[in-house]
């Protein structure tokens, strides 16, 4: 049977050709052609600063494989994810990367989210019956990843306090309620179109996957628990981290709450205490740490290298598509229609770039935040930005650690969730402000 070609496929074409035609009218061939080179340049550049983070937050999430981890919290929240994803066995790796990274990017760990995502996405791999192509799987779990349910949009949250903003945290809330309206989008979209794919989806059964991953447990080196001394060592550590803990919370102006300060300084504390806590936790269930640690950061070099190509494509389409002029043009013709329902141009704007571009968008969040951090216009981009997420880099960039070609109904549902989204932002916002 002929396949074909996937959404993706069109809209990459789409972006490059229409930059190419709005350049030969707006005469900035100069500036597209710069950008072509650049946004490839800068692809590459991420990628390899992507090396250091993969290999450190796959060398720590092997660790807490070894300690058995994984089946622990796949365990805890079983029945919502057997519903979500009947086609992963309940017991199997890739349910519970999934819920580790989902986990990250509900704290706003950014830099976490993405090994364990690669991670999810590499064990999924393990059950699609057609290699490089999408299963109903991979694209529920990215749809949810792209509308990106967010608790603590603490990066957006320090930029309104940088700025002198009266309230910071005060996008929170709506922020909250536009990310779980584009995540519930999400869910439905991609469930529905699912059941519309021609494709069709074969489903892995416990029995004769399990089986593989609990042999190769089996096979894995023993296990060493730390003796009583080593306990102790540990627990006191733990106990003057907690006193340390009380210590800054005891010394400081005001508690950790919702201000701006306090999530600012809560999320400094997050990834160390999280890094900190995994690694105790293989070491107290007799795990090899640093041996193990080792041994999966290796693949964080060859998954850096793998995603590079998908990373340049989607770049280049980007950067020319901005430096033709033909994102201002788009916004131009639309303003008129999205002013009329309360979302003003400078919104437009941000809706459009949000998912094209994750460091575009926050510095064109930043820039309008500055000039005017209290007014509605700051607080909407300043929600857009906080509860949604680039859709295409994260398709791009999962999609590429294992060679995905036929993406399927993945974007379509990303791009469900982040218009539901964008509308719940605009909407909470204009009711909020």
């Amino acid at each position: 049977m002929k396949q074909k070609a996937s959404v993706i496929n069109i809209i990459w074409l789409s972006m490059v050709v229409l930059a190419t035609v709005t350049a030969s009218y707006t005469n900035r061939m100069d500036a597209l052609t710069s950008a072509s080179f650049e946004s490839a340049k800068d692809a590459v550049t991420l990628a390899i600063g992507l090396i250091g983070p993969m290999a450190l937050w796959l060398g720590i999430m092997k660790v807490a494989e070894a300690g058995g981890l994984m089946r622990i919290v796949a365990h805890r929240v079983r029945p919502l994810m057997v519903r979500l994803f009947p086609d992963v066995p309940h017991d199997h790796p890739a349910m519970s990367a999934m819920i580790m990274n989902m986990a990250a990017n509900a704290l706003g760990l950014g830099n976490a989210a993405t090994p364990m995502g690669i991670k999810a996405m590499q064990e999924l791999e393990k059950l699609a019956p057609e290699k490089g192509t999408a299963t109903n799987a991979m694209c529920l779990f990215l749809a949810i990843n792209t509308s990106s349910v967010t608790l603590l949009p603490l990066g957006v949250i320090t930029i309104r306090a940088a700025a002198g903003a009266a309230s910071p945290a005060a996008i929170f809330i709506p922020s909250l309620i536009a990310t779980t309206c584009s995540t519930i989008a999400a869910i439905v979209a991609a469930k529905m179109l699912a059941r519309n794919n021609g494709a069709v989806e074969f489903p892995v059964q416990a029995t004769q996957e399990t089986a593989p991953i609990e042999a190769e447990a089996s096979g894995e080196p023993e296990l060493y628990p730390p003796g009583a001394a080593g306990k102790w060592f540990v627990w006191l550590l733990v106990a003057a981290f907690a006193g340390g803990a009380v210590y800054q919370l005891s010394s400081a102006e005001a508690p950790l709450a919702f201000s701006a300060a306090g999530l600012n300084s809560l999320s400094s504390w997050l990834i160390p205490a999280l890094i900190s806590g995994l690694l105790i936790f293989g070491y107290l269930r007799g795990v090899r740490i640093y041996e193990t640690l080792t041994d999966g950061a290796k693949e964080g070099f060859t998954t850096a290298m793998r995603i590079i190509p998908f990373m340049v494509a989607i770049f280049v389409a980007i950067g020319m598509f901005r430096a033709s002029g033909a994102m201002d043009i788009l916004v131009g013709v639309l303003s008129p229609v999205t002013s009329a329902v309360g979302m003003p141009a400078e919104a437009l704007a941000m809706g459009l770039l949000r998912p094209l571009s994750g460091s575009g968008s926050f510095a064109f969040m930043s820039e309008i935040v500055q000039q005017s951090p209290d007014s509605i216009v700051a607080a909407m981009v300043s929600v857009i930005q906080g509860s949604s997420e680039t859709t295409l880099y994260v398709l791009a960039v999962y999609f590429g650690a294992i060679g995905i070609r036929r993406t399927r109904h993945a974007l379509p549902a990303a791009l469900c969730g982040e218009t539901v989204g964008l509308i719940a932002a605009v909407t909470v916002c204009n009711l909020w402000f």
